[in-house]
């Protein structure tokens, strides 16, 4: 166990390793108590280091048992060297070296699921960022590169596959049954892309021929029992080859790609070279046990791990401080591989809905760091939204900044020029200015400053000058370590409509040309600018931050009827989304207020009919037009969240909000039934289930409009419930007929409910990830007396506090989604989480450090539930052999 009260790491602190390893050669003998790793090392002195740094040399390990050490052929004596509790120290060595280690680990006991471990009937790995120091001494970090041999040796009757890196090169038998294969990566590589997997697995198998005519092999390798769940993973991997080749010119450059679904992993999936690593629920799919989402996250995984061949392997990363190098960039090219897979204006608003609802949270929250962080005590806290999609927003400003012939150029260069070496957010930037000659240096704070930047923008007509002018101010909050905020560069794209919706032409003073268009970006870096548009006759509506053109928040005074204007006839689609999120907000604000009041007089409760009129637009376009985009109508359809109506406010009435936002979507679910009804029928369908943009539109606006039914608690649309969950012919809808169910139950439907509960166990109890579903359905409703279900669900035999995919389906559903259940008032969802994670820090710290994120915002809620939650934080620090994961969450939490 790590001593809690780690040092903390700063980025100014850097210095270049005194020593690197040029060859790293490995031989792992596994066995079923233990596993013993023999370690061949060839060090030099790096040139690039202090001349006057020590002989000294420090190797990172934890939870090593050494059993002989040998260096140039010497045995050393254990007077020689020093091994702590995290390092092996040799007090003197010469500029060039040979050092062999003989280790044992025992990969059986690793429950924490970091460097070799255990998952069911398969060893495997998991090393980023530091899990290779508990397979050997190594020097663990990201800017030591070194070309890896490794041999595998192992039991054939139980693990008659054995992977590793880069190509197979030798294989042979061994004595007693065992054998042995050998595996050479051509590529040098950080320790933290090492990979290996041994086990009983079977392969599915398909090619690629790359845009050079290279025939590449393609492997996913599963247990037997889910062979028939991936087909649609290797497809999405060949339309991610294709696609990186297209768009980005990286062709894949070893012989064979290889895939392992692994049911026991902390995160989704892991980049290591020519072996990824899959989290079992991020790869394995078809119709019958996987919904659409799933299907949808499987494809953006996919590309993802295999765009990190370039944008993390092949130009890696030279400390974790530029994490965001390697996944903000990355997943900037997953998201525009999702775009172009499906409706770019949906996964827009998608990617937009996760940003404002828990990045800019992790912005106002204790743990709050810049993309590019000053400091950190335990790196894994520090995989976060800020580094992946904050970080792939700063990428997008960027692209969109250069333009796509010019952002071409300058990943070209990136790659070109940094290719094989670790490098640093810096480096990516400057190639960015210089194929573009841009100017980044005010830009750059997107990279240094935390915090969520705020625009206040306010319009003015001037009929005496036929103008309108645009006064923008720009804030930013204090974050931890940063009190003040110097101004940031932010693109803010816009647009006019004038009073029958029609886009106005754009004349803005001061602008290169007088440009004139329909669509520009505002360039905004002081901390208040005006910007003039000339010959507008007429007072416009302005549309603000188009595309989401910069994560930030934004505050317009819109009247209701502008913002029904935008929702009807502006064709941004986040811009029309926002539009319609922005209406939801000012109503569920009145009935929040209302609430707060203690009354109980419904006529107090007063809703804008607008937000009907609105509303029943939508679904008379639904109606009207088969060929609009449905998943567009669907998401104009969703009320704003209750996680997100607590971000935007300043002391969470969580009861309040819950309230308003139930009677809400009850109330327009009454003023609309029929035509709710009406939108259910036409995108009902009895066809064999096709995954597609428009088959996956259909299904989410059909489930959309039978969530609003089933919330009007009636026998005839139970009814309909339960036809659609026994005629469904695929997960998306079964799953959404059970989910109506539960979510919106009453004394009425509580004999369906338990009977499709159940039904749904008796049918998939022997399909884990199908389970994790319906356990996650149960725990994440919103109800304020949940947690006893939840309590039993943890007893129940398909629960596994081992499993990180069973903990988050559980726990982690519980307390991040149900917030009445989890924030009532008499405590007990504190003391529950908090007894969760004290129980995981001693199996799992990573995951127990990730479950803390409810529990540190405690200052956004008011005086009584903030104690309460400072007990629950204070207990847990309280307890002994606390990890450094834990401690990290909460001693910031505390402060």
């Amino acid at each position: 166990m790590k001593e809690a009260q780690g040092k903390t790491i700063y980025l100014k602190d850097y210095q270049p390793p005194v020593f690197v390893i040029e060859k790293a050669h490995l031989c792992f003998q596994l066995f079923e108590d233990k596993t013993l790793v023999r370690s061949r090392l060839v060090f030099s002195r790096n040139p690039h280091a202090d001349v006057d740094a020590s002989d000294e040399l420090v190797l990172d390990g934890r939870d090593l048992h050494l059993e002989k050490l040998t260096l140039d052929g010497n045995v050393l004596d254990p007077s020689a060297y020093k091994v702590t509790e995290d390092s092996l120290v040799i007090p003197q060595v010469p500029d060039s070296f040979t050092l062999e280690c003989e280790a044992r680990i025992m990969p059986q006991d690793n429950t924490s699921l970091e460097g070799l471990y255990k998952s069911r009937v398969m060893f495997c790995t998991q090393c980023e960022p530091e899990g290779f120091r508990k397979i050997t001494y190594y020097l663990d970090r990201p800017d030591v590169l070194s070309s890896f041999t490794t041999r595998i040796e192992a039991d054939k009757s139980l693990y008659p596959v054995l992977l590793s890196n880069g190509n197979k090169i030798d294989c042979g038998e061994l004595a007693d049954g065992r054998h042995w294969v050998s595996w050479e990566d051509p590529f040098k590589k950080p320790s933290y892309l090492f990979a290996l997997v041994a086990g009983n697995l079977k392969a599915v198998n398909d090619s690629f021929t790359t845009c050079s005519g290279r025939k590449v092999q393609l492997q996913i390798f599963v247990e037997d029992k889910d062979l028939d769940k991936c087909d649609f993973a290797m497809t999405s991997l060949k339309k991610a080859m294709k696609w990186d080749e297209d768009v980005y010119g990286r062709e894949y450059d070893l012989d064979i790609f290889m895939i392992v679904a692994v049911d026991d992993f902390n995160m989704g999936a892991m980049e290591n070279k020519g072996l990824n690593i899959f989290n079992s629920s991020c790869v394995l799919a078809n119709p019958a046990t996987s919904t659409d989402q799933a299907f949808q996250r499987i494809e953006g995984i996919v590309a993802h791990e295999y765009f990190h061949n370039w944008s993390g392997n092949r130009v890696t990363c030279r400390d974790w401080f530029q994490l965001s190098l390697k996944e903000g960039f990355t997943v900037y090219r997953d998201a525009e591989f999702s775009a172009d897979m499906g409706s770019r204006a949906v996964n827009r608003i998608e990617e937009v809905g996760f940003l404002r609802t828990v990045q800019f949270a992790e912005d106002a929250g204790p743990m709050a760091h810049s993309v590019r962080p000053e400091s950190y005590m335990e790196i894994s806290n520090f995989y976060t939204v800020t580094i992946y999609e904050k970080g792939a927003e700063v990428v997008r400003m960027q692209a969109n900044l250069l333009g796509p012939d010019k952002f071409r150029q300058g990943t070209d260069l990136y790659f070109e020029r940094f290719d094989g070496k670790a490098v640093t957010t810096e480096d990516f930037v400057q190639t960015m200015e210089e194929v573009s000659g841009l100017d980044l240096g005010q830009f750059r704070r997107w990279y240094t400053q935390a915090g969520t930047p705020r625009l206040e923008v306010k319009g003015e007509h001037r009929e005496e000058s036929n103008s309108f002018v645009l006064t923008v101010t720009q804030s930013c909050k204090p974050t931890p370590s940063q009190p003040a905020k110097e101004p940031f560069y932010i693109p803010l794209r816009v647009g006019l409509l004038n009073s029958a919706g029609e886009s106005m032409t754009l004349e803005v003073e001061g602008l290169e040309h007088n440009s004139v268009a329909d669509d520009l970006v505002l360039h905004v870096s002081e901390a208040q600018q005006e910007f003039v548009f000339n010959n507008v006759d007429e007072k416009p509506v302005p549309v603000l931050l188009r595309g989401f053109s910069a994560p930030v928040k934004l505050a317009y005074p819109y009247t209701r009827d502008e913002l029904m204007l935008l929702m009807q006839h502006e064709t941004d689609g986040y811009a029309r989304w926002e539009a319609s999120q922005q209406l939801s907000l000012l109503v569920l604000n009145e009935l929040i207020a209302a609430h707060q009041k203690g009354t109980n007089d419904k006529n107090e409760f007063i809703v804008d009919e607008r937000i009907v009129a609105a509303f029943n637009s939508v679904l008379d376009a639904a109606l009207a037009d088969p060929s609009l985009d449905k998943a567009m109508l669907a998401n104009l359809l969703l009320l704003p969240s209750e996680s997100y109506l607590a971000e935007l406010t300043d002391v969470v009435d969580v009861d309040a909000i819950h309230f308003a936002r139930e009677f809400l979507r009850r109330y327009l679910a009454g003023k609309l039934e029929n035509k709710f009804m009406a939108v259910y029928a036409a995108c009902s369908s009895s066809e064999e289930y096709l995954f597609n943009a428009q088959e996956i539109a259909r299904r989410y606006l059909k489930n959309t409009v039978l969530n609003y039914l089933a919330c009007l608690d009636k026998p005839e649309h139970w009814a309909l419930i339960k036809e659609q969950y026994q005629l469904a012919n695929n997960m998306t809808d079964s799953s959404a007929a059970l989910r109506a169910v539960i979510n919106n139950g009453s004394q009425q439907s509580a004999s369906l409910r338990e009977e499709l509960i159940q039904g749904f166990y008796e049918t998939w109890k022997n399909e884990s990830l199908v389970i994790e579903q319906w356990l996650s359905m149960q725990c994440a409703t919103c109800s304020p007396d949940n947690l006893g279900n939840v309590e039993n669900l943890m007893t129940h035999p398909a629960f596994d506090i081992r499993n990180p995919n069973k903990v988050r389906s559980v726990i982690g559903a519980f307390c991040h989604n149900n917030a009445v259940g989890f924030h009532k008032l008499d405590g007990s969802g504190y003391k529950f989480l908090a007894n969760q994670v004290i129980t995981l820090n001693t199996i799992n710290p990573q995951i127990a450090s990730r479950l803390l994120t409810p529990l540190t915002r405690l200052k956004k809620y008011g005086p009584e539930r903030q104690q309460m939650m400072r007990a629950a934080l204070k207990r847990i620090l309280d307890t002994p052999e606390l990890s450094r994961d834990v401690f990290e969450v909460v001693s910031k939490s505390l402060k």
